[in-house]
C-alpha cells in the first residue's frame, strides 16, 4: 500500500485545487505532453555513469526484508559515491558491482553495474516464491527535495538483457525499472477529526518490467516482453515483446498534467517518439513530484536459483525545465 504523510493543509490545498482542475479541464493532456525521455538538460547531481574505476558499493549483512517480516536491519547498504542505496523494504541485490561494460554499450563506456540475487527474500529462509531486491537512486536527498513534474523530468538507463541461457529458467518478472512518485489526496474523516487529518500525500512506483516466459513451463519458445504498471484501475498489462537480447534504452518520462509515460528501444541510441510503450495515469492517480527511481530484481527465492544477470550503464535524470 502507499505511504501515507500526513502534512498541514496549507501546505497541500494549493496542490489539491490544481489536480481538480487538471481533472476537469485537461482529460487527454496525457499524450498530448508528452515528454520523450532523455530531453532537456542532465541532472549531474544524480544518477551515475560507472566509469570510476574505484566504483564499490558497501553491503550491510544480513539485508532488510521489511515486506515480508517487518525487519529493516539497518544501517543500510550504500555507493561509496553517495548515490545509491539499499531498500529497507526489500533489500539490496546480493551481487552490486562495477563491470566492463559489455560489447555494443554507449561509445566510449568502461564500466557498467552488474545486479544480481540468491536470496531475494527473508536473510537464510528461502520463500520458494517470487520475491525481489531494490537498488535505489539518490534524488530527493541530494537535490534537497523532490522534483515538481511541472518542471517535466524523465529517466533514462540503458540495460543489457543476456543471452537467453543465463536468464533464470522461470516464467515470470525478472527486472523492474521504476519512479516514485507522489500525489495529493483528500479523504473524508471517519470521524470528526482536524481538517489536517483528511488531506496527504501518497507514494505510488510505476514502472516497466522485463517478463521471461521459459520453455520449461510449457510454451514452445523462450521469449520476453515488456509490462507496465500501471493503468488508471491499477493493473499491470504486457506491452511489446522483447525480439532480440544485448542492449536496450529504457526510459520513463513524467509531464505536467501528472502522466508517467514509458519507452524502450533496442540498442543504445537516444529514444523518440515512436519507442513509446504506452501513457498512462497509474491507478487513476495525478503525480505531482517525482521523488527517486530505483531497480528491481526478482527471483524465485528457492536457495539455489540465481536471479538473471542485469548489467545496467548511465541511468541520468533530464529536466526540460
Amino acid at each position: 500500500m502507499p505511504h501515507e504523510r500526513k502534512i498541514d493543509i496549507r501546505h497541500v490545498i494549493g496542490l489539491v485545487l490544481i489536480l481538480v482542475l487538471i481533472q476537469v479541464f485537461l482529460p487527454t493532456a496525457t499524450i498530448a505532453q508528452l515528454i520523450v525521455p532523455g530531453t532537456g538538460s542532465v541532472v549531474t547531481q544524480v544518477g551515475d555513469d560507472f566509469e570510476d574505476p574505484q566504483w564499490e558499493y558497501h553491503f550491510h549483512w544480513p539485508k532488510s526484508s521489511r515486506d515480508l517480516d517487518g525487519h529493516e536491519r539497518l544501517p543500510a547498504g550504500y555507493s561509496a559515491n553517495g548515490r545509491w542505496y539499499e531498500s529497507v523494504k526489500r533489500g539490496h541485490p546480493d551481487i552490486v558491482r562495477r563491470v566492463d561494460t559489455p560489447l555494443g554499450g554507449l561509445p566510449g563506456s568502461r564500466g557498467s553495474l552488474l545486479l544480481q540475487s540468491l536470496q531475494t527474500g527473508i536473510p537464510g529462509q528461502p520463500g520458494f516464491q517470487l520475491a525481489q531486491d531494490d537498488l535505489v537512486a539518490d534524488v530527493s536527498y541530494r537535490l534537497g527535495g523532490a522534483i515538481p513534474v511541472t518542471r517535466g523530468p524523465s529517466v533514462v538507463v540503458r540495460v543489457f538483457l543476456p543471452p537467453v541461457d543465463q536468464w533464470e529458467r522461470r516464467s515470470g518478472p525478472h527486472f523492474g525499472f521504476r519512479v516514485a512518485l507522489e500525489t495529493a489526496t483528500v479523504r473524508s474523516p471517519a470521524s470528526r477529526t482536524p481538517v489536517t487529518s483528511q488531506v496527504g500525500l501518497d507514494t505510488y512506483w510505476p514502472g516497466i518490467f522485463i517478463e521471461f516466459e521459459s520453455k520449461p513451463d510449457g510454451g514452445e519458445h523462450d521469449y520476453a516482453h515488456f509490462r507496465l504498471r500501471a493503468n488508471r484501475r491499477g493493473n499491470d498489462y504486457r506491452s511489446r515483446q522483447i525480439p532480440i537480447t544485448g542492449w536496450w534504452t529504457l526510459g520513463i518520462s513524467m509531464t505536467p498534467d501528472g502522466g508517467v509515460h514509458y519507452f524502450a528501444k533496442p540498442g543504445v541510441d537516444d529514444l523518440t517518439a515512436a519507442d513509446r510503450l504506452g501513457s498512462e495515469y497509474p491507478y487513476g492517480f495525478r503525480a505531482l513530484t517525482f521523488k527517486t527511481f530505483f531497480f528491481n530484481v526478482c527471483s524465485s527465492d528457492d536457495g539455489k536459483s540465481w536471479s538473471t544477470p542485469w548489467i545496467l550503464d548511465d541511468p541520468t535524470v533530464y529536466l526540460v525545465h
